[in-house]
Parts: C-alpha cells; structure tokens; sequence
C-alpha cells in the first residue's frame, strides 16, 4: 500500500493496531485493579502507568510492592524486563533516526512489543516509504491509549471492590498467559523452564531477589541455547559444503 499523505498512513496504523486491542485490554484491567487492591490510591495508581508504560514490567512491579521487595530489586527487575526495548529501538532506529529530538523522546516512550511487531514488518518492505514515522506514530499511539484506559478502567473497577476479594493471584495468572503463547522455539523453552526453576528454587532469597536471578538465569539459558542451535547450524551447513 503506496500512502499519498502522513494523515493516511498514521490512519492506517491506527487501523493496523486495533485488532490487537482485545488481547491488551485484559491485562490493562488486572493491572489497574491490582494496583488499588495492593493498597494504591485511585490518582497514584494512574500516575505511575502514565509514567510507567510498560505492561509486563508494572505487573512486576506490582507484586513486588506487594511483597514488600527493595526498591532497588524492582528496579532492577524493571530494567531487565524492558531491555528488549534496546533492541528493538535499534531495529527501528534506521527508520526513525533522522526525526528531531522533539520527537524521538515521544517516539520512545510510546513503543510497545505490538507497535514494535507491526512496524518492523512493514519498514522491511518499504511499504510505509518517507511516511514510515506517520505509521508508526499510529500505531504507537492507539496501542498507549488503549493500555491508559483499559488500566484507568481497572482502576476504577478495583475502588469499588470489597478488600476481602484478593486478587494478587491474578498477576501470575497473568504472567502464564503471555508465557505460554510466546514458547515457540527451543530457546524460549529453555529460558522459561530454567528461569522458572530458579524461581522456584531461589524463592528464599532476600529482600525478594529470587525474581532478578531468575531473570538473569532464563536470559542467559536462552542466550546459550540460540548460541549451540546457531553453530549446529553452521556446521551442517559446512558438512553439505564437503559433500562431494
């Protein structure tokens, strides 16, 4: 699709992000009713997920609170969890990197894992062209104010229910549901069942820092796994090379 202006290709992103939204709006509405059964007011609850766009990392952050975890572990939890975002500003940084720093700051705080999918697809294909920026701001856009007013929602929802429903299951409830659909390799296997082991198994560590090790732990495992698969990889290709 050749877009002819700006409008009509942030229009189209917009359009291009929407069926995503169903599978959003959910975790939008846990996280904001979590976030006034853990004891946060209505305003801080909404303050902190303008401030903190990130779903995965602000359900995190909730349970740790809740645990009563060290600042600095659910920062650092937080940091580990968002680094996936370093390499995806740098697979679209050769699209994006010529606007001004009026716009990259924004640009930055509004990408997500479902701007990032979609964007990264058409850019390789040149479709978006000069109107790349336009796309993406589309897309980006209409997937931050879903996740606002799905946990805006929640927020509200969560003040009008009682305190003796607890609901602090419902964060790994959550965190099974974005787990299981993303094992799709042997990499993602082994960083989920290595980090989930050393979950299990660090659980008394203190100050709450079982969760970072076994983030540490699943990355690296993954890390080493795509590592071995890439050199099986190579030397079939060598041994094919050899045959006569």
């Amino acid at each position: 699709m050749t877009y002819r202006t700006g409008t009509e290709a942030f229009l189209h992103g917009v359009r291009t992000l929407i069926p995503l939204t169903p599978g959003v709006i959910p975790f939008g509405l846990v996280t904001g009713v979590l976030a006034i059964e853990l004891g946060m007011s209505p305003g801080m609850s909404i303050g902190m997920t303008l401030l903190f766009y990130s779903g995965s990392a602000q359900l995190v952050a909730l349970q740790l609170l809740h645990n009563g975890a060290l600042p600095a572990a659910i920062i650092a939890t937080a940091l580990i969890i968002n680094s996936r975002f370093i390499m995806y500003s740098a697979s679209l940084a050769p699209y994006l990197h010529h606007l001004p720093r009026r716009w990259t700051w924004p640009v930055s705080y509004m990408l997500s894992d479902q701007s990032y999918a979609l964007c990264s697809l058409k850019f390789l294909s040149g479709e978006p062209g000069r109107f790349a920026p336009h796309f993406f701001a589309g897309t980006a856009i209409a997937m931050w104010l879903t996740w606002q007013l799905s946990v805006i929602v929640g927020v509200f929802l969560g003040a009008s229910i009682p305190p003796t429903w607890s609901l602090s299951f419902a964060v790994p409830l959550s965190f099974l549901a974005l787990l299981v659909p993303n094992i799709r390799s042997a990499p993602t296997l082994g960083a989920a069942a290595v980090g989930g082991l050393i979950a299990v198994m660090a659980v008394n560590l203190p100050y709450n820092l079982g969760l970072v090790t076994a983030s540490i732990g699943g990355v690296l495992a993954g890390l080493v796994i795509e590592s071995i698969r890439e050199k099986n990889g190579e030397q079939h290709l060598d041994n094919q090379e050899d045959r006569p």
